[in-house]
């Protein structure tokens, strides 16, 4: 009788002992789910953040691509419109090609001073 008492108490113990250690398993997990469920909402925000940041940027490339889809066009037409002007780009195209100041004062019909400036702006 007094080992089946002992057994019994034994076991009981043990019983006890196996549900505190249950119980402060479970307090852990819940503290460290706790903390992965803040990380996670923390992570979401950032990711909100970073899309409404792309979408902004996406929205201001569509805005600079409307500003700048006529600027060829104007330019060309400015160009056309000044005479000078025209001589001017044609002088850089050309000492982009390898021009020389003499080639520019005589197809542009530039001054010697303007050739060399051209030629010294447009060759690096």
């Amino acid at each position: 009788m007094i080992v089946l008492a002992l057994l019994w108490a034994g076991t009981l113990g043990f019983l006890l002992r196996y549900m505190a250690r249950q119980r402060e398993l479970a307090l852990q997990q819940a503290e460290r789910d706790a903390v992965r469920d803040r990380r996670i909402v923390e992570l979401v925000k950032r990711v909100d953040h970073y899309q409404k940041s792309a979408v902004r940027v996406g929205d201001e490339v569509h805005e600079l691509r409307a500003i700048l889809a006529p600027m060829p066009d104007k330019l060309e037409q400015l160009e056309q419109r000044d005479p000078a002007n025209l001589s001017f780009a044609q002088a850089a195209k050309l000492v982009g090609m390898g021009a020389t100041v003499d080639d520019l004062t005589q197809s542009c019909g530039l001054t010697q001073a303007e050739a060399q400036l051209m030629s010294k702006l447009h060759k690096s």
